[in-house]
């Protein structure tokens, strides 16, 4: 049986730094002389190739078409190996794996996002776990010759999780992110450990590789007192289409006269304005409450347990599609790559 194929794509980040031994300063990484820095990925049995941005990118300053540049190459790739595993700065890793969820319809092969919280070339660097375990899930097939995990995800200390159910917690932790709303895809001891029920399941028709994103599109978090000018003042960017409203609690907002009043102006525009939560976990359930009943009156599309990385990436790619009148809410409010569950 012939050795499993994976494309590592490098774009930046933490991981693809080694400290200089004598100066102790950080450089990028040389993709094509990985082993010597990761001497351990000689003994895993996968055949490796290679792909970098020509510049590298600091995670901050991903934009969205930064996302369809990593899913050509993806695209582009596909027939030629068995998963791809992106290098990438943790900051801003669950926006981009949100992203490549939706622009990479159909996928089949494991696509796994990792990153680390030191540089590769430290002593105490949690990269090469993470690379590793990355590089063997993307790898790894079931009994019948399928990618075990078909879908986008993010590898990090000892946990896969659903790239658009991840959201980063913690700046200095190596274990920096979680799935609030969605069990790990599986986890790394002894053994990889697989659950299978949390996992997407193949799917029967081929990949396309969309490459449109809609660029105009905003997050308002919400908090006591804000006022009904510091929101007309932020809606009324010109060309924005649509607004996520990170609300309290269960999709609650203020009463404030002023304050609705400036939502509706912007729905009146025909900006979108999209509920989601700004706990952690947990869902919106707009109408509950007397503080959210006027969303639903005018008409603001409840997000369920969606993560705001996840609505922003889904945001863009729905608005970037050719789509009848009223199929944006529609098709936000259902799933599209398991970045949702219907209450």
């Amino acid at each position: 049986m012939s050795q499993p194929s994976v494309l590592l794509i490098y774009t930046g980040g933490t991981i693809g730094m080694w400290a200089d031994p004598r100066t102790g300063a950080l450089r990028p990484m040389d993709l094509e002389h990985l082993e010597e820095q990761v001497p351990e990925l000689e003994r895993v049995g996968v055949k490796l190739s290679s792909v970098a941005f020509d510049t590298p990118i600091d995670s901050s300053d991903m934009r969205p078409a930064d996302w369809v540049r990593i899913a050509r190459i993806i695209g582009n790739n596909y027939h030629k190996h068995d998963g791809f595993v992106v290098l990438h700065g943790s900051d801003t890793m669950a926006y981009t794996a949100s992203a490549l969820s939706f622009l990479l319809e159909n996928l089949a092969k494991p696509v796994i996002l990792t990153g680390s919280q030191l540089p590769i070339g430290t002593i105490r660097t949690d990269a090469k776990e993470n690379l590793i375990t990355a590089i063997e899930i993307a790898a790894a097939k079931d009994e019948a010759g399928r990618a075990m995990v078909p879908e986008v995800a993010v590898y990090f200390e000892y946990r896969l999780l659903r790239g658009n159910r991840t959201v980063k917690v913690h700046a200095e932790r190596f274990e920096a992110f979680r799935s609030p709303n969605w069990p790990a895809l599986a986890e790394a001891g002894v053994h990889l450990r697989y659950d299978h029920g949390a996992i997407l399941q193949h799917p029967t028709k081929p990949l396309v590789v969309h490459e449109q994103l809609e660029a105009q599109v905003g997050v308002v978090r919400l908090f006591p007192g804000i006022s009904g000018e510091w929101v007309r003042h932020a809606l009324s960017t010109p060309g924005l289409r649509a607004a996520i409203l990170t609300s309290f609690g269960s999709g609650n907002g203020p009463t404030d006269n002023g304050f609705v009043a400036a939502l509706r102006e912007a729905r009146e525009r025909g900006i979108h304005l999209l509920n989601v939560t700004q706990c952690v976990g947990g869902r919106v359930e707009q109408g509950r409450y007397v503080t959210s009943r006027a969303f639903v009156e005018m008409g603001v599309i409840p997000c369920a347990d969606m993560t705001v990385e996840a609505t922003l990436a889904k945001a863009m790619f729905l608005l970037a599609a050719d789509q009848p009148a009223g199929a944006f809410a529609q098709r936000m409010a259902a799933p599209i790559a398991g970045e949702m569950t219907l209450g």
